[in-house]
């Protein structure tokens, strides 16, 4: 499956400052066939790529005035359909190393302050890829998906005690409940096919047996319509954007559609 998507970004620079972006799309779950990134005016841009998780991220140092990022590519996507009857748990002990650090409770992701509600909810279901949806069914039915209900502050904790939030709300408390129970799970920023309004995306990942796979509990697209631009513990992990400076956010367009 092919897509083509982007983003156009345009900021008030009211004194030099430094933008810091996460929104090119990584090879790795997908493959970019071509892309292009458009800075307005001309500036200088540096990328970092990750060499395990393969997040990009573009520093730019901008000069007073305006500026526009503009961001597209074209995006091959392979067909991501787990039979969740062979998808089974892994036990802490057979863990690779490098995935143990998403048990751990994070900034936004408390897992140790769920724990009470967590065995309640879902000790009781059988372990593996059945049991990671009925979390994210459980924050569908339970949590109301509201704009503006929260904001960069809004934890998994608080959502789970306000029951109102948005995607990366719904991420955050799915992930906190997957750790909780044991099983590592991450943040995942995307563009999402079939969105609306169209915005960037928040999922996550759990690992199972066999690897990573992705859920969404807001069920607002469809899982194969979803591009990955980064990973992290959570949010704090993988903004779109970090502006460091007197900055203002003029405007923001997010595009994705099917390849014909």
């Amino acid at each position: 499956m092919k897509f083509n998507l982007g983003c156009q970004l345009s900021y008030a620079i009211n004194e030099s400052s430094t933008l810091i972006f996460n929104i090119a799309v990584p090879d790795g779950h997908q493959t970019v066939i071509e892309e292009d990134l458009v800075i307005t005016p001309s500036t200088p841009v540096e990328e970092y790529r990750d060499p395990v998780l393969k997040n990009r991220f573009l520093r730019v140092n901008a000069s007073v005035g305006e500026i526009k990022i503009s961001y597209q590519a074209s995006v091959e996507k392979p067909d991501e359909k787990p039979d969740p009857s062979d998808v089974n748990e892994v036990n802490i002990a057979d863990l690779p190393l490098e995935v143990v650090p998403y048990l751990y409770p994070s900034r936004y992701c408390q897992s140790d302050q769920l724990t009470r509600l967590v065995n309640t909810e879902f000790d009781h279901l059988v372990p593996g890829y059945s049991r990671v949806t009925a979390i994210c069914n459980w924050i569908y039915d339970n949590v109301t998906y509201l704009s503006g209900s929260s904001d960069s502050h809004t934890s998994a904790y608080d959502t789970v005690t306000e029951r109102a939030g948005v995607c990366r709300d719904f991420a955050h408390l799915a992930i906190a409940f997957c750790r909780a129970l044991g099983i590592p799970a991450r943040f995942v920023t995307c563009y999402a096919y079939k969105l609306y309004p169209p915005d960037f995306h928040a999922c996550l990942e759990a690992y199972l047996e066999g690897g990573w796979y992705l859920f969404d509990p807001t069920r607002l697209v469809p899982l194969d319509g979803v591009v990955r631009i980064g990973i992290g513990r959570d949010a704090a992990d993988v903004a779109f954007a970090n502006l460091f400076g007197a900055v203002e956010m003029k405007q923001m367009n997010v595009f994705i559609d099917r390849h014909k």
